[in-house]
């Protein structure tokens, strides 16, 4: 197959537009920036760590609640629109937040304004047009898309480190605000146009796709299999995430050391992204799965007990391999598992869960260390977490005939 006929290089532009939308979306960009938040916040105002990533708990908390609305909105108006609209909200309530002072009620309010005005710009909206968007190639489009977690996950806390050293924490959250509105968006402008199947122009609904509703998605144990394995894999991912730099900080490191480390955790995410898309279309999907997501297993059991450089290194790696695979399986699990049919609001039920346990995890990593003045105890029950959801993604089965590749 020559070069201009693979997916990924015809269509380049559209990935290009939603991974870097993906990167400034209400799901990434504030995840990925807390960490580095979270020290100076509680300096300047004087709140616990608990009250910065409480933040993030009413934020993909609501977000989650939200999301299945998100998910019809897409299907009937496609992706395009809804996905403009939340980046627009993500920056709008950046500002806010960065407006708040020392008042924790502004700040956790502009939270929850990131929650709703934010929420088409959650990953319900990229994927959908990349999965109606890709034939042969499917899990490399999905996984180079979500390699935007990747870039946000090295530039968002160097970028919030270099802005509270030089112009402090308030400017640090104003300039955050800005990301969304000067470099997605124009790209999103562009380029971000999906080719749906059997439509005349891109981003036209479809009446009629293969698959499963979303009720009859529920009446299967696949649904409710994949939707436990990723709550469980995501509880435990957005707990360390979110936690690693004040975490890695606790064990002697500097500020920057730490935003270091979560610099190698950022293209730990994107070689893990491409690496896992391709092997996607190659391999049955959730023993790629389970393989990937228990690497962390290792990473949760040798941090607490690590000083040292390499240990703490080794483990930023395996741990990057791991973090966004859960939205590369989501993603492509569910197009294989329930067709296209109703795919988007399928996709959104199931990442109302992820979401959920991402506004919880980062609250309760924060609790634990408030009550036991560590994150051991923490790291071990994500260590069981991760297990889990790495076993229960193998019981899936076989991918159904009928619409198996309902987008080839």
């Amino acid at each position: 197959m020559g070069l201009k006929q693979l997916e990924v290089v015809r269509r380049a532009p559209l990935i290009l537009a939603a991974g870097v939308g993906l990167a400034c979306s209400a799901m990434a960009l504030p995840f990925y920036a807390v960490g580095s938040l979270t020290k100076p916040l509680t300096e300047v105002n004087g709140w616990s760590r608990s009250d910065v990533q409480t933040a993030i708990l009413l934020s993909v908390g609501i977000g989650a609640a939200v999301a299945p609305l998100v998910g019809r909105l897409v299907e009937r108006y496609g992706p395009r629109r809804i996905a403009i609209g939340g980046l627009i909200g993500v920056s709008a309530s950046f500002l806010v937040a960065a407006a708040a002072g020392s008042s924790i009620l502004i700040f956790h309010a502009a939270f929850v304004m990131m929650a709703i005005l934010g929420a088409g710009s959650s990953p319900v909206s990229w994927t959908r047009g990349i999965a109606t968007s890709f034939q042969r190639e499917l899990g490399l489009a999905l996984g180079l898309t979500l390699t935007g977690t990747g870039i946000c996950a090295i530039l968002a806390p160097q970028f919030t480190t270099w802005m509270i050293a030089r112009f402090g924490v308030q400017a640090a959250i104003a300039g955050l605000g800005l990301i969304p509105l000067i470099i997605a968006l124009p790209l999103v402008l562009l380029f971000f146009h999906p080719v749906q199947p059997g439509a005349e122009r891109p981003d036209e609904p479809i009446v009629v796709r293969s698959g499963l509703s979303l009720a009859e998605a529920r009446g299967t144990y696949r649904f409710w299999a994949l939707f436990t394995s990723v709550a469980c894999i995501y509880l435990a991912q957005a707990g360390i995430i979110t936690n690693l730099i004040p975490a890695i900080g606790d064990r002697g490191f500097s500020p920057q050391d730490a935003a270091n480390f979560q610099g190698v955790l950022g293209i730990s995410i994107i070689v893990g992204r491409i690496g896992i898309g391709l092997l996607l279309d190659r391999i049955w999907a959730p023993a790629v799965a389970a393989v990937v997501t228990s690497l962390p297993v290792v990473a949760c059991l040798m941090i607490p007990g690590s000083t040292g450089y390499l240990p703490i290194l080794l483990s930023t790696i395996l741990l990057g391999l791991a973090t966004g695979a859960e939205l590369d399986f989501l993603a492509f699990l569910t197009a294989r598992y329930f067709g296209s049919r109703d795919y988007a609001t399928i996709y959104a039920v199931i990442y109302a869960a992820l979401a959920i346990a991402g506004g919880i995890a980062p609250l309760a990593f924060a609790k634990f260390y408030d009550h036991f003045g560590s994150y051991t105890p923490a790291f071990h029950v994500a260590a069981g977490l991760y297990a889990v959801g790495s076993l229960l993604v193998l019981t899936l089965g076989r991918y159904p005939k009928g619409f198996a590749h309902a987008t080839d």
